[in-house]
């Protein structure tokens, strides 16, 4: 573990209770915490080990909390939560092979798409529609694809499954939020293993910021239940805007080059 100074470590313990309370809600908690492990000084490998760590106490509190109140059923999940996993797994094996130039160029165009689909979308609420592929269907395709996703890039992967479950598989917006932490948590624990195989975590932080996500998650989860679409939809919107902003702000960002901006 780094020698990293106090006032660091309660950096890092904020960022994981606010990212942990944001992530419930609409994804995008790696918006936050990533920027705060590169600024405490840890390395970006470890710093993208390490985040799913703190991560998986963050889904997995969230997870816990929708089921408590019936929005999403375990056991009948969990074949979709493994093949997140499988997805999650795989991205990570295959990171240093995928175009991540690819990635990065058309991450900002897709994430300001989604924000710009739930902002203007109507009758978007809590409520069920029909749905357009079958469970099966979607477990087999999309839910593997975005884990694959998470494990090779990340940012936005919750974003990528509201989309998927609202537009597709026909949920409601908090029932859409519920099912999406679940497989937040397995595509985030299928990396954790490939990352922790190659020793690109630093488990004492990893643990510490995961206690502060976990408490985080909770008082975010129990926010959404109480106020619904009406808090999911606006936040969603500025989370997606937001890291579509931190991506295009990198002067490296291919997107940005290959446009000579």
């Amino acid at each position: 573990m780094p020698d990293i100074a106090l006032h660091l470590l309660l950096l890092l313990c904020a960022a994981a209770f606010f990212a942990g309370f944001v992530d419930a809600i609409a994804g995008g908690g790696g918006l936050i915490t990533v920027p705060a492990m590169l600024i405490a000084g840890i390395p970006p490998l470890q710093t993208l080990g390490t985040n799913k760590v703190q991560s998986i106490f963050g889904a997995a509190s969230a997870t816990l909390a929708y089921a408590r109140k019936g929005h999403v059923e375990l056991s009948e999940q969990l074949p979709m939560a493994l093949m997140a996993l499988m997805g999650g797994a795989l991205g990570a094996a295959l990171a240093t092979i995928v175009p991540g130039q690819v990635l990065q160029a058309i991450m900002p165009v897709l994430l300001l798409a989604i924000a710009i689909f739930f902002a203007v979308k109507p009758n978007l609420n809590d409520l069920d529609k029909h749905r357009l592929i079958t469970p099966f269907a979607f477990g087999l395709t999309l839910v593997p694809a975005i884990g694959f996703y998470d494990g090779v890039f990340g940012p936005g992967t919750g974003s990528f499954f509201m989309l998927a479950f609202v537009t597709l598989a026909g949920f409601g917006v908090l029932k859409a939020t519920a099912h999406t932490k679940l497989l937040n948590f397995g595509s985030n624990f299928g990396a954790l293993i490939v990352f922790a195989s190659f020793g690109a975590i630093l488990w004492k932080i990893g643990l510490l910021m995961g206690v502060c996500q976990f408490l985080g998650a909770q008082v975010g989860s129990r926010l959404a239940m109480r106020i619904g679409a009406k808090l999911i939809k606006p936040l969603l919107v500025i989370v997606c805007v937001a890291l579509a902003v931190k991506l295009l702000a990198d002067p490296a960002n291919p997107l940005r080059v290959w446009l000579g901006l």
